[in-house]
């Protein structure tokens, strides 16, 4: 009898296959379709950040050959122990969750070097705050536009919270503190060139549920677009099954011109014939009767705006006014360091933060008005 009992070493080897065996088990798997289906978002978004870097760096850039994966933080830390540059993008209109951009120092360094308008061929090796801030700034500018893709794409307002850059040393470092060691993540890897200064790869990471998600707004909106070509082959379809006799006593009347009249007792034998093309040649132009809208609609979308940011205001009588000389300062309503107001045609449509972009002056958005507030400020 003794000698059928486990030991506990046998025990704890069953339980500690049982455990491997579930988690082989758990592991996500994503489907060729879902693959593509990533493939295709990643290459729209990521193309048109590279088009926006192309034009911050005023150099070509090529974000191309999207490849999706499965992976872990663990895997990614075993495979690179060494500082990367992360980009966290949180979505709060649209879309509900986050992804995150990793690249590599070096290539970060290059980058900066040419936001600061340098050649980028010897950049600072130490990222610091100035190279951090510089490259953050285009990095705003890249996952804004992809975001403005993603809106076309989804055909819905796509909006995120302003991403944040910073670099983590995978070999000490989590590569997310909301992120377990083990958690599966779906990986979209791109190649990365910058004429002849950067050749190299970098990721998109994004949580299993969320990369379906998008996966699955997108074949709905696929089904969308399918969907109202179905009925218009049905009701071209079905009718002359129960109309035939009954139009030949309905039309009749309708019918002006005489021949007309003394032709159908002819034709009498083959009613489908004639009947069906007069009958449905009213639904066609019912069933675009919305394109002439939607065509405006977007017409209306190429209409150029008016934009104007306003540091601030005051008031100053005729007499003050006229006193103004070479030098004179006065006061503006506004403290230094608070948000100025963007206006469109003169109405407050957000606010945001004076930057300074290659010796220009921009203003970096931090807060927009209510997408129906800023429709109904445009009135």
């Amino acid at each position: 009898m003794g000698s059928n009992m486990l030991s506990q070493e046998e025990i704890d080897a069953l339980l500690n296959l049982t455990d491997q065996e579930d988690k082989q088990a758990a592991v996500p798997t994503l489907t060729e379709q879902e693959k593509d289906m990533l493939g295709e978002i990643g290459n729209i978004s990521m193309g048109t950040a590279a088009t926006t870097m192309s034009l911050l760096l005023n150099r070509r850039v090529q974000i191309t050959i999207p490849r999706v994966s499965i992976t872990t933080p663990r895997q990614i830390s075993e495979a690179s122990p060494m500082p990367f540059i992360i980009v966290e993008v949180s979505y709060t209109e649209g879309l509900q969750g986050r992804n995150l951009l990793v690249m590599r120092t070096g290539d970060g360094s290059v980058i900066a070097d040419l936001m600061m308008g340098r050649d980028g061929l010897n950049p600072q090796a130490a990222i610091d705050e100035m190279v951090l801030s510089a490259l953050s700034e285009a990095m705003n500018q890249m996952m804004g536009s992809a975001a403005t893709s993603l809106s076309s794409m989804f055909n819905r307002i796509i909006a995120i919270s302003p991403p944040v850059t910073r670099v983590i040393d995978l070999g000490s470092e989590p590569l997310d503190q909301h992120l377990d060691s083990d958690e599966y993540l779906a990986k979209i890897a791109f190649s990365m060139t910058v004429e002849d200064l950067i050749d190299s790869e970098i990721m998109l990471l994004l949580q299993v549920d969320f990369a379906r998600e998008m996966v699955d707004i997108l074949l709905h909106q696929q089904d969308l677009v399918a969907d109202p070509a179905e009925p218009e082959t049905q009701t071209a379809v079905a009718p002359p099954s129960y109309q035939p006799e009954v139009q030949t006593a309905v039309r009749e009347p309708l019918a002006t011109p005489p021949e007309t009249v003394r032709h159908r007792p002819e034709r009498a034998a083959t009613p489908p014939i004639t009947v069906q093309p007069v009958e449905f040649q009213p639904f066609p132009p019912e069933s675009t009767v919305t394109q002439p809208g939607t065509d405006n609609l977007q017409l209306l979308m190429d209409v150029p705006l008016q934009l104007t940011v306003e540091l601030g205001r005051t008031q100053k009588t005729i007499r003050e006014v006229l006193d103004f000389v070479p030098g004179s300062i006065f006061e503006l309503d506004r403290v230094a360091g608070e948000p100025v107001d963007i206006f469109v045609n003169g109405k407050l449509i957000a606010k945001g933060e004076v930057v300074v972009i290659d010796e220009n002056f921009g203003v970096r958005i931090t807060d927009v008005v209510s997408v129906i507030d800023r429709v109904s400020h445009l009135q």
